[in-house]
């Protein structure tokens, strides 16, 4: 057996596969359906030409194998695939790492918050009034969803908990965007008179970047090498 377990940890379609598997063999059309009708195509990209990819290469790793090829008719033969032993202990290793661990997940607004010094202030506060209706969207949306869920549908709670955190993390970016927002509109956000000196300024004139951190404050190079 390879060392996929550790290569595909940051696949969590593979996961997901892995987890469904547990339950019974299943072909990968199935296991793509069964995702989908769970929603949880919502939570982890699903795309079908990948999911195939990914069954193949966890058989070839040792975590699944063939149950049996069966045909239908004049259909092609279908592959029935089950979990093997290495493959509950991957399963229940990644999946609780996931749980107990924070892992990096690099979004992309908090990159862009990163960079943000780049742009002009006053469009900022214009962008982020544009992200604070989106996320008003998002969260009612989120809680239509959970509403249907369970009371229409009757759905437990542990059955849509991934739902249920998201919304958490819409209502608390929301919060910060808020914040923020109110901070750079009001002029009352540290350092923000530096950002709007360096934007007002002529392209030849413009020095330090904003993106640089003030004199004193860069972090220390790297220890002169003495080999």
């Amino acid at each position: 057996m390879s060392d996929m377990g550790r290569r595909q940890r940051s696949n969590p379609l593979a996961l997901a596969i892995l987890c469904v598997l547990q339950e019974q063999p299943r072909h990968p059309y199935d296991v793509a359906a069964t995702l989908k009708q769970r929603k949880k195509h919502e939570s982890i990209k699903l795309n079908y030409g990948s999911l195939y990819h990914v069954v193949e290469q966890l058989e070839r790793d040792g975590y699944l194998e063939v149950v049996e090829v069966v045909r239908e008719g004049r259909r092609p033969e279908r592959t029935v695939y089950g979990i093997t032993e290495a493959g509950l202990r991957e399963m229940t290793d990644w999946l609780a790492e996931l749980v107990s661990t924070p892992q990096p997940e690099w979004p992309q607004f908090e990159a862009a918050l990163s960079l943000l010094p780049a742009l002009p202030p006053e469009d900022v506060v214009e962008l982020l009034d544009h992200r604070l209706g989106e996320l008003d969207l998002t969260i009612a949306r989120h809680r239509s969803e959970q509403r249907l869920l369970r009371e229409e549908l009757g759905l437990p709670r542990l059955f849509s908990l991934e739902g249920e955190y998201a919304a958490a993390v819409a209502v608390a970016e929301r919060a910060f965007v808020a914040d923020l927002r109110a901070e750079i509109a009001k002029g009352s956000l540290d350092g923000i008179e530096h950002w709007r000196a360096w934007h007002d300024a002529d392209r030849g004139e413009r020095w330090p970047s904003p993106l640089a951190l003030p004199p004193g404050d860069e972090p220390a190079g790297p220890e002169p090498s003495t080999s």
